[in-house]
């Protein structure tokens, strides 16, 4: 009986099940085990094999399937400032502005573009310029450039 359903077109229909439900709910992990099934359906079609060996069969699919799919898909490498999604402070790092208003008391803000950040630096007069070496949440630390 447990040959009817682990049989090679058995695999080949689940492994299309697993592949759509990927496509309606994409999460990048079904997909995988779509594949180590489809698989598992064309090797039973090349070599006969029980169902016990052909669920075996899909258990190794799967984890090396799944070990692939991570090593492909992982992130390579730090990510740039630019890169980081709601990091805005973090891409500004580095920038030159200039102050419209002095730093008093190592406090004090700057515009930055169409938005105004405070600032935490040396006291400085209004129109020095000043490069932003850091960041503490909304807080941006300057130094003279």
């Amino acid at each position: 009986m447990i040959d009817i359903f682990f049989g090679p077109w058995g695999w080949i229909i689940a492994g299309l099940l697993l592949v759509g439900v990927e496509v309606l709910a994409p999460g990048a992990f079904m997909i995988w085990l779509g594949l180590a099934a489809l698989l598992t359906g064309l090797v039973s079609f090349v070599i006969a094999m029980s169902g016990e060996a052909a669920a075996l069969t899909f258990a190794a699919l799967a984890i090396a399937c799944v070990a692939v799919g991570r090593n492909l898909t992982r992130d390579r490498g730090p990510k740039r400032p630019e890169q980081v999604i709601n990091d805005r402070g973090s891409a500004l790092v580095g920038r030159l502005f200039v102050l419209d208003e002095p730093l008093r008391e190592g406090r004090g803000r700057v515009r930055v573009d169409d938005t105004v950040w405070r600032i935490e630096g040396p006291d400085l007069p209004a129109g020095t310029e000043v490069q932003v070496v850091g960041v503490d949440g909304t807080l941006l630390k300057v130094k003279r450039s």
